[in-house]
């Protein structure tokens, strides 16, 4: 590299005195030079911050989460009346709804679940699912169903008899 010629006083370079020109900063007087330099060396560059409203956030998040209903509202195009109390078929759609309410909601520092959500959460199964029944889901019989009651019950005692059992062995 060529190396700058001095002007004026001797003290900044060509390239600096265009610098100073353009910017219009007294970084060229005499002696005050490296003092300008130290000093801002020393503090840092202003900072971009974002200062949003809660107001703005919330506009904003019910602006994103009105598309997110707009996706979903479009995959449910897809679901046929009898597929419509089918989870394997609407665990895609309705995954993504919570997902995209949910991702939003971290991306704008919202806070999940939040009323907002929930609505769209709400809104989603009284357009889509209510006409679902538990005729799928049945109780088992009785005597199933005591069974499984009862042996977690039994295992208590026998498990607790067990690890006193165990730790009497251990300290002998």
């Amino acid at each position: 590299m060529a190396p700058h010629a001095l002007t004026g006083s001797g003290c900044c370079s060509r390239g600096l005195l265009l610098l100073w020109a353009l910017l219009g900063t007294g970084l060229c007087h005499a002696g005050v030079e490296t003092e300008s330099f130290a000093q801002d060396t020393r503090t840092s560059p202003p900072m971009a911050t974002i200062n949003w409203t809660a107001q703005l956030v919330e506009e904003m998040y019910s602006n994103i989460t009105q598309k997110c209903w707009e996706i979903f509202v479009d995959l449910m195009r897809n679901v046929t009346a009898p597929e419509l109390c089918e989870w394997k078929v609407i665990s895609r759609p309705y995954s993504l709804l919570q997902e995209c309410l949910e991702y939003e909601a971290d991306r704008l520092q919202y806070g999940y679940p939040n009323a907002l959500a929930e609505q769209y959460i709400f809104q989603s199964h009284h357009r889509y699912f209510q006409n679902c029944t538990l005729e799928h889901y049945f109780d088992p019989p009785e005597d199933v169903l005591l069974a499984m009651i009862i042996a977690p019950i039994c295992l208590i005692p026998f498990l607790v008899t067990l690890v006193i059992w165990r730790s009497k062995d251990s300290k002998a």
